[in-house]
């Protein structure tokens, strides 16, 4: 098992250096159109692994020395009556490059680029959470996804 608080601070890590880098990171397309970005540290590894642009859907797992300890799933879109997406985009890989090192769910609590307002709300803990982030422009919110999450394969049965 893993300590809690060295989890939160790998996910950090891993988050910062994957989706949430733009375009450094190292993004592999796999034969079923997905794709996956992954990233290393010791024993611990990360795999973020999503679907689609717009709408996307996706999972990140965490594995400890080729063991599945954690998992993610999230799903999003941006609404209908926006026709140029990027820019929304472009607001959450800022707001996911500051994620909070103690809830490395998705991003902070708020973030605000000029007209665009990022907002995460979360319910738990890193072993068991689920939480909802919006981004909004001008009182409309135009961007939605949801996300659960924690810690897998803990108990054994005897």
């Amino acid at each position: 098992m893993i300590d809690k608080k060295r989890l939160c601070k790998f996910l950090v890590e891993a988050k910062k250096s994957t989706y949430a880098a733009g375009e450094t990171a190292k993004e592999i397309v796999e034969n079923d159109k997905s794709t996956t970005l992954v990233f290393e540290n010791g024993n611990l590894k990360y795999h973020d692994n999503y679907f689609g642009g717009e709408p996307f859907g996706g999972r990140e797992v965490v594995f400890l020395q080729n063991q599945s300890i954690y998992i993610m799933t999230y799903y999003g879109l941006v609404d209908k009556s926006v026709s140029d997406f990027k820019p929304v985009y472009k607001v959450l890989q800022k707001a996911l490059s500051l994620i909070p090192e103690n809830y490395p769910f998705r991003g902070p609590k708020e973030y605000v680029d000029d007209e665009l307002i990022y907002k995460n709300n979360y319910t738990g803990e890193i072993d068991n959470f689920f939480g909802e982030e919006t981004i909004s422009r001008a009182g409309k919110e135009i961007y939605k996804a949801r996300y659960i999450g924690g810690f897998v394969d803990i108990r054994k049965e005897e």
